[in-house]
């Protein structure tokens, strides 16, 4: 039996955690919550139910990213994200809280904080901007120019030249432009452009993609009709090709 058991115990599949969250909230029911759905996609939990318990969590663990509540025993929800990103600025910090006035969401972000979700939220909603907020901090840092072909981007100053001449671009079309050239040769999917580009707080569809690439071609292409950067990848998506 014992054999038997070492056996299965052997076979069991293991379970790969893919980084720390520290959670800091004083709400124990919350703290569950949290706890079940951060859990279920393999991150480990770290539960601090006060300011001070989840200052030394940070200062022990470096959590991969913060959930934190702004009302706290000890050591207010604001002087924790002032603290973190003074230990770690490059943690994200997204902050949960019941709290919704515009001033002190201004506020947060003026103290480092990354993203803010208010009380009562989707826990599907909550999951995705803390994984959007750690897929950003792991980006390397690029380049504000880039060049293909003809064209001269500079994307700090959101200006476009093509053979010298300045093109118009709105804001979508750079913020794609900028995606595919941070993924250039890679395949991207609608779903996974709609995310990354409009963001989950955006609802367009599959067809906004594909209007705004027909406007970059015209723009960026010499042929639009026979694209070489713009590629289509049919049933799949697009590729970016320099």
């Amino acid at each position: 039996m014992e054999l038997d058991a070492a056996m299965e115990l052997a076979e069991t599949p293991v379970v790969h955690e893919v980084g720390k969250i520290l959670v800091v909230e004083d709400d124990p029911r919350m703290q569950r919550v949290l706890q079940r759905m951060f859990s279920a996609e393999r991150y480990e939990v770290l539960i601090g139910g006060d300011g001070e318990i989840g200052l030394d969590l940070f200062r022990s663990e470096r959590p991969i990213a913060v959930v934190l509540d702004l009302v706290l025993p000890h050591i207010s929800g604001r002087e924790l994200c002032r603290n973190f990103k003074a230990l770690a600025p490059e943690t994200p910090v997204i902050v949960v809280s019941a709290i919704s006035e515009v001033v002190d969401k201004v506020l947060l972000l003026e103290l480092g904080a990354d993203d803010y979700v208010t009380k009562p939220f989707s826990p599907r909603e909550l999951m995705a901007r803390v994984q959007a907020a750690i897929r950003r901090r792991r980006k390397p840092v690029v380049a504000s120019s880039y060049r293909f072909a003809d064209c001269e981007i500079d994307f700090k100053k959101m200006t476009v030249l093509r053979l010298g001449v300045s093109i118009v671009l709105t804001s979508h079309e750079f913020r794609l432009l900028k995606f595919f050239t941070d993924h250039a040769e890679r395949v991207l999917g609608r779903e996974e452009l709609l995310n990354e580009v409009w963001g989950y707080n955006c609802y367009p569809t599959t067809r906004t993609v594909d209007n705004q690439i027909l406007k970059l071609r015209q723009k960026l292409e010499q042929d639009p009709a026979n694209p070489k950067h713009f590629l289509t990848i049919y049933g799949t998506g697009y590729k970016f090709v320099p």
